[in-house]
């Protein structure tokens, strides 16, 4: 055991006891999360949890991780939750596509710009994902969307010319495929490892919404942002399979119910959440740049069209059925 889990172990020993002061019969599950608690995910992790305490009576009580707490990144959650190393998880889904291609739907480049467009894919995708999840050995409960994507940069980069030169993050293989097209040196790099490359200066652009918290460790280094609503891409929360199994009907049907308002809570928290995201980076110091030049706007649905097709050929049909009943 390394350092790290050791500190994840004191910590864990520490909450445990208060849980169990609070709930002494009852069963302890774990949700871990890669992104601060107050990133949309985040406050929908503490939202959850709170709701399946009352509604469950304590059966079961909810411990939240943020920030990689427990040491996983979203792909690495994914696995962790199918062998029951941790309970759940909220993970990114453009980190998991390379499991599966479907769980990166969502984050494909300018297939859905806006909230109603990200939840009518949504709901047509949702038999899919459960699938895809199921096959991981987990159960899906609920899901958030995050604000659209645009780019945090040093300067200005709203031309063809500034996106080739910079050394952007992306947060999936397709986003990485659309920037390298445009000439841009594009590596897929999870939000933990962010602020230790943005520091040592391998990285000066980021794919990202930089929703709440998560802003906080980009504009430190990015002051720059330019609204090109690449995606609006999703987080699902999942528990394991087996363990959701073991639950007796009345404590399973208590969780859906709080998983389904929760993901009413995070749907609807997505109205206005980038202008408020908007003023505290321009509380901050930031230039945002909401008119994208036409000759990128074209470049960027140019490069989108071919990386999306590379998608669709490692899907499968029931995938690319759901781009093209759009």
């Amino acid at each position: 055991m390394n350092r790290a889990h050791l500190f994840f172990a004191a910590a864990l020993a520490a909450l445990f006891p208060v849980a169990a002061a609070a709930h002494e019969h009852g069963e302890q599950w774990i949700l871990a999360n890669e992104y601060p608690a107050t990133s949309l995910p985040g406050e929908g992790d503490v939202f959850f949890a709170r709701l399946v305490a009352d509604t469950t009576e304590g059966r079961i009580s909810i411990i939240t991780m943020p920030d990689a707490k427990m040491g996983y990144k979203s792909r690495e959650q994914l696995k962790a939750v199918g062998e029951n190393r941790i309970a759940m998880a909220d993970s990114f889904g453009g980190a998991l596509g390379d499991e599966e291609a479907i769980f990166a739907l969502s984050s494909l480049p300018f297939v859905a710009s806006d909230a109603a467009q990200a939840r009518a894919l949504y709901e047509r995708a949702k038999p899919a994902y459960e699938a895809a999840f199921a096959r991981h050995g987990q159960k899906l409960l609920y899901t958030t969307p995050w604000p659209p994507s645009g780019l945090w940069t040093k300067a200005a980069a709203n031309s063809v010319e500034a996106i080739a030169n910079l050394r952007i993050r992306t947060y999936d293989t397709t986003g990485t495929e659309v920037f390298k097209r445009l000439g841009a040196s594009a590596s897929v790099v999870s939000f933990t490892d962010l602020p230790a490359k943005l520091a040592a200066g391998e990285i000066n652009a980021v794919l990202s919404s930089g929703d709440g918290g998560a802003g906080r460790k980009l504009w430190e280094h990015l002051p720059r942002f330019t609204e090109i609503n690449y995606a609006v891409p999703l987080s699902f929360t999942t528990v394991n399979l087996a363990r959701w199994k073991a639950l007796d009907d009345d404590t399973r049907k208590a969780i859906e119910n709080a998983a389904a308002e929760t993901e009413a809570r995070q749907w609807q928290a997505l109205e206005g959440r980038l202008a408020q995201n908007y003023a505290r980076m321009r509380e901050n110091g930031m230039a945002i740049d909401t008119v994208v030049a036409p000759a990128l706007r074209t470049r960027l649905r140019e490069s989108a069209r071919g990386a999306i097709d590379e998608w669709s050929a490692r899907a499968g049909p029931e995938a690319r059925a759901l781009l093209e009943t759009r």
